[in-house]
Parts: structure tokens; sequence; C-alpha cells
């Protein structure tokens, strides 16, 4: 950039752009006050006057005729009257227009009084599109906030590049290529880093648009080579070439293609990018290949809906031009292969085959971030928060991990059944020395309007107190049991009111005869109410 940084060197103004005077054109701001019909070709058009005219009727011939007030300038205050002929290529003014007026001196060649003269420029359009620039920036910044509002501070930088570098480059004879790339690479480098950050996901953007560019300069070189373009078939190529002639056509046209393709390649490759980042992330076991694959998918979409743009873009913008050739009567092949309409069909070309190439070069370059070679995908199961490793739904809610934490404390402490009568049940779980509580039972040693009810299943004795406040003495070899199975009262041990009143001693025995067994867990349906055990003092004859 250095290297071809302009000089400034100074460029005379282009003849057409010239004042009476050989300066720039000088506008002053007027508006339209009066209108009618006047004599053509009055000499009054365009003068000026200290004084309001007022004007008259006239006879025919008659032109449209109008009186502006001058607003800005050395004769702000004063008025001028403009005479249009009834042309197509007149502007129609109406009373209340803002204009441009143009300034020009004439200078009589016998008596060498200077006159200012006036002449319409154009209409006075600054205010009107400063509310449209205005209610753009609004919509861009209340959609995408903060990063809408640094997609249009990047959008003023890639102004100034044009403006500062670009330009003045090019009138000072640079090769259009290297400059048109370093200025591209500028613009890029300062709106995708400033739009969406410094990352690894724009990084990846940034060189797959990077590469792209240079695609389609080398293509843009090979097109005006083999296809013999000029350009010479527009206007503003004929004036440059006939005032500014140490311009090169070609490099013009050179650089119009690589900046032209900048807006449709970054929005082709930060969009990639952003789906194979997020593809990454989204699924940690998908391979580069699948993470490719499915991109891609997303690119073919972008592809196919961005060529129309490339090509209706064209179309819109020389709807005249193709109109002219239609009526013509000239064959079609003549019009599609003309200067004026090849040219297009080249640039459309070019940039269309960037774009394309830059779908996969830049999905790859994404893939290679996201996954970089040597990284593994993520096992199967891994990172999962809620029963990881747990086959069959494993973090699934209300499976079986979490099914399995939320009874872990049941099954430390609660009986269950022989494990050979029931078939494919939990693995045996054997109770500790002191089995405190089931599910559904009763106090055995503790009436139950005596007992607080407790908020988690841990296994330890619940606080318990009786109704005087103080709590009860209960030997450590008290048991919770289940209600026993409804049968024949033919033993104390299915008699509640009987076994309330056996003696300690008993109700010790009992405990200790029934340590060991093992009773069903609450995972254990089908095997509920238990079966007492048997072997011991109070069991059935």
């Amino acid at each position: 950039m250095v290297w071809l940084w302009p000089s400034a060197q100074h460029v005379d103004i282009p003849l057409p752009m010239q004042n009476g005077v050989g300066g720039a054109v000088a506008t002053e701001s007027g508006t339209v006050i009066k209108q009618d019909l006047g004599t053509c070709g009055d000499p009054v058009n365009g003068t000026v006057t200290t004084v309001e005219p007022d004007l008259q009727p006239v006879a025919k011939p008659q032109c449209p005729r109008s009186v502006v007030a001058i607003d800005s300038g050395a004769d702000k205050g004063s008025w001028t009257i403009f005479v249009n002929s009834p042309t197509p290529d007149q502007p129609n003014l109406r009373v209340g227009d803002k204009i441009r007026i143009a300034r020009g001196e004439y200078t009589d060649p016998v008596t060498h009084k200077t006159t200012v003269i006036y002449s319409f420029d154009d209409y006075s359009r600054g205010i009107p599109l400063a509310i449209i620039v205005a209610v753009f920036a609004v919509v861009i910044i209340a959609v995408a906030r903060w990063r809408g509002l640094r997609a249009l501070v990047g959008l003023v930088i890639a102004f100034g590049v044009l403006v500062v570098f670009l330009l003045p480059a090019l009138l000072d004879g640079k090769p259009a290529i290297p400059v048109a790339l370093v200025a591209g690479a500028v613009i890029l480098y300062s709106v995708l880093y400033l739009a969406h950050g410094v990352n690894l996901r724009t990084s990846s953007a940034l060189l797959g648009t990077l590469t792209s560019m240079v695609l389609a300069a080398v293509l843009s070189w090979v097109s005006l080579k083999i296809t013999h373009l000029t350009g010479l078939s527009e206007e503003q190529n004929t004036n440059v070439a006939a005032y500014i002639q140490h311009v090169s056509i070609t490099g013009l046209l050179l650089a119009g293609f690589i900046i032209g393709s900048l807006g449709v390649l970054n929005d082709v490759t930060i969009t990639q990018a952003s789906a194979a980042f997020e593809l990454a992330a989204l699924d940690e076991k998908a391979t580069r290949r699948g993470i490719f694959a499915a991109a891609m998918r997303v690119g073919r979409d972008h592809i196919a809906s961005t060529v129309y743009t490339l090509v209706l873009a064209y179309a819109g913008g020389a709807l005249p031009l193709l109109l002219l050739f239609s009526v013509a009567g000239r064959p079609i092949r003549d019009v599609l292969t003309g200067d004026a309409v090849g040219i297009e069909i080249a640039r459309s070309a070019v940039g269309g085959i960037a774009l394309a190439l830059s779908v996969p070069l830049t999905t790859a370059i994404a893939v290679l971030l996201a996954r970089p070679l040597g990284a593994k995908p993520a096992a199967a199961g891994a990172g999962v928060k809620a029963g990881a490793g747990v086959k069959g739904g494993a973090g699934v809610k209300g499976g079986a991990g979490v099914r399995r934490a939320r009874s872990a404390g049941a099954q430390r402490n609660t009986p269950r059944r022989q494990s050979g009568q029931r078939t494919g049940a939990q693995p045996t779980v054997r109770r500790g020395p002191e089995p405190s509580a089931s599910y559904s039972g009763e106090q055995r040693a503790v009436p139950r309007e005596a007992v607080r009810p407790r908020d988690s299943w841990t296994g330890d004795q619940p606080a318990v107190r009786d109704r005087t406040g103080e709590p009860p003495t209960v030997p450590r070899t008290s048991v919770v049991q289940p209600n026993p199975p409804q049968q024949p009262q033919t033993s104390s041990w299915f008699n509640p009111a009987q076994s309330w009143a056996e003696p300690e001693s008993q109700r010790q025995g009992w405990a200790a005869e029934s340590q060991g067994q093992e009773w069903p867990s609450e995972e254990d349906d089908g095997g509920w109410p238990p079966e007492p055990p048997r072997g011991g003092r109070h069991s059935r004859p």
C-alpha cells in the first residue's frame, strides 16, 4: 500500500466539467417562486436582477418560464429567470421546487463587460436523501443493534478507502489490479473485523474472501483479454479517455470488476463460515467431513439465490439500454456480444465463478479452524450432564439415570426380596444393621401420631417427640417395618394390638432375627406387600 500510495499530483479538470474560465463549476441553491409561459429565447434568460420580476403574458410561441430566488452565494437575495424549451431533456419545474443553479460569467468580446449568468444544474436532493439515509441507519441499528452500528461504520471506512486511496492512485496511473486488490483487502479487513468481531469465524471468512478476490482478479484479466472489451461504449469512459489520457480504461474495467465482486463474496463467505462453526458447535461428535457436507448444502442454496442477484442487478440498471436494443431491430446475437452488454455479461460471469468457488473454499477453511487437524470428535455420550454413560436414554429427564438418582437413598436402606424370587430385578442391595423405615409402613416402637414426617429418604432415624414435647427413649434396635398382610390373626406377629404389647425383649429378638432379610425396593413393583420372614419365633407353624 505504501508503494501504491498516490502522489496527489494535479490533474486538470476535464473540459465538460469546467466553467467559462476553466475552473470548477460553482453551484448555488435556489427556489422556484413563480411560473408562467414566456417568450422562447428571451434574452433575460439566466440574468440576475435585484428586483423581483413581474411576469407579463406574451404572444406565441411560448415556453415555460420560471422565476427563481437565489438563496446562497454572492447574489443571495437576487432573482433570475429561466426560460426552458419544451423538450424532454429540460426540467419540469414547479413552484416551490428546491434546485441547484450553476453560476457562470460571460465576458463580452466587444465591450469586455463581464456578466453573471445562471443556469439550471439539478434538483436539490440533500434533505430527502438525508432522510432516506437516516431511516436506513435507524432500521439497520434497530434490527442488528451494535453489530449494525459497526457495519455502518465499516461502510463509511470502505467509502473513505475508495476516495482517499483507490481513485487518486488510479489517477496517478498506478497499475489497476494491484491497486484494486490492496484497496479491497483494506476494506475487507476493516469491514469484517469491525462488524463481526476478531475471532476464528471472521478470520475464516476473511481468508476465503481474499482468496476469492484474487481469483476474481485473474478471471477478470483473462475475460477482458479474450473478449477484447474496451469499455468505450460508455460516455464516462470516453470522457476519461479523452481528457485524462494517462488513465487506462481497461484498468478501470478491471478495478471495477474486482471491487464489484467484494460485496457478494463477503455475503457468501461470512454465511458459510457461520454455518460451519455453528454445525461444529451443535454436534461435538461430528467429523470434519460431516460438517463440510452439511455446510455445503447451505452454500448450494446460497449460490442458487445469489446468481440471480448478479444478473438482475445489471438488468435493472440497464433497462433504458435494453429497451433501445429491443426496438433497434438488431439480432440478439449482436446485442449480447456488443461492448456495452458484453462488459456486463463478463462482469456477471466473473462474479458468479468467484462466488461459486468461494463457497467450498471458505467452508473448508472454516471446518479446519472449527475442527483443527489432530482434534478428535467427542466420544458418544461425553459431556452429558444428567445420567452420562447410562445405556439407553442417558441424561434424559425422567429416564433411568435420573430415576435411580432420585431413589439412591431409599435403595441403600430398603430391604429387597430374595434375588431368586424375581427375574430381571435390580442387583441385590443389602441393608445395614439398622434398617429404619419403609415407604408405607408404621412405626413399631413409636405411635404413628407422634412421628414427624421426613422430607427426604436418607435412612436416618426420624426426630420423634411425644405429646409432652420430650423425645421418647427409642432403643437403637427399634425397626420400622411395613404393614403386614391381612391374614387370620393366629399369631401375635399378625396382631398389631398384640404386637404393641410385646415386651421390649421380644421386639429386640424379632429385630435381631429379621436382620439380613431382603425386602423389595420401591422399583420392585408387583412384590408388595412383602412376605414375613421365615424361620423366626413369630413364624406360623
